[in-house]
């Protein structure tokens, strides 16, 4: 894992520039990446809280990993704060999308850290999902060269390499319980987590859509092409989303790690690119 400890878009005001439809001109996709932004401060928040609450007793190379986990999401965090400000900047209105989320946290918050790390498992593997399509068909999603869209994948690829510190301390905090019950928790959390971040992501995107002026079956009929038909990100990762009720599963079973790589290339010397691209 890497830190990578970068900043985007900052004027000096420490404001990013406010660009309305940053995400290819496209108001449904900027909509929906908008309002997953929002969520992640908050977020990533939670994620450290669960992980650190797990943290002793775990073996030196998962402790080492957590470090870096929680280093990472600060600075996501960071950045997604300055990004949501710019969100705001650009003219959108965030209460309705804030109350949401602040509802949805406060309700995982009231429950045991046990459930907190399990809701983050279930989070981390949709993120890592989520990053997985901005970095392997980024034509489809966030194509410019604009500071928002290297914003993401950015953060798309800390995603993918973090994707496992939450999973494998889910099986440290968990490892004296029979399989099934720790099958059973994570897989009834998942079912939770998609309904309500289905719920609230739809919501959220709808709310900044109807700010651009679209609303209506209009907009709910444009937000359902975009996610089901073109480019059909939930549609896309859909059996990678269902492989988590495997059992025996672990996120690296899908190795994704190429996706690292080739973000990592261009930013290295000629010879370590060279090297780089032999692994893959």
């Amino acid at each position: 894992m890497v830190v990578r400890n970068r900043r985007f878009g900052r004027a000096r005001d420490g404001h990013a520039p406010a660009t309305r439809w940053w995400a290819d001109g496209n108001p449904v996709g900027t909509a929906w990446l908008n309002g997953l932004s929002i969520t992640f401060p908050q977020g990533e928040t939670l994620f450290i809280d669960a992980v650190k609450a797990f943290r002793d007793g775990v073996s030196p190379k998962l402790a080492e990993e957590i470090r870096d986990f929680v280093k990472q999401e600060v600075n996501h965090t960071r950045e997604h704060l300055a990004f949501n400000r710019a969100v705001e900047d650009a003219g959108y209105d965030l209460t309705r999308v804030q109350a949401r989320l602040d509802t949805l946290i406060g309700q995982v918050r009231e429950a045991p850290p046990i459930v907190w790390l399990g809701v983050t498992v279930a989070l981390e593997h949709f993120t890592a999902l989520f990053a997985h399509e901005f970095l392997a068909q980024p034509d489809r999603y966030i194509s410019g060269d604009n500071e928002q869209a290297e914003l993401w994948r950015w953060h798309s690829v800390e995603e993918i390499e973090h994707k496992a510190v939450a999973y494998d301390t889910w099986l440290h905090a968990t490892r004296d319980w029979s399989a099934w019950k720790r099958w059973s928790l994570r897989s009834a959390l998942m079912l939770r987590v998609t309904r309500n971040f289905m719920h609230s992501a739809n919501a959220d995107a709808l709310d900044l859509m109807a700010q651009d002026g679209i609303t209506g079956l209009r907009a709910k009929g444009r937000l359902a092409w975009y996610l089901l038909g073109r480019p059909g990100m939930l549609r896309r990762l859909l059996p990678a989303w269902a492989a988590f009720f495997l059992p025996g599963f672990h996120p690296w079973h899908r190795d994704d790690s190429a996706l690292i790589r080739g973000y990592d290339a261009p930013r290295t010397g000629p010879d370590q690119a060279a090297a780089l691209m032999l692994a893959m």
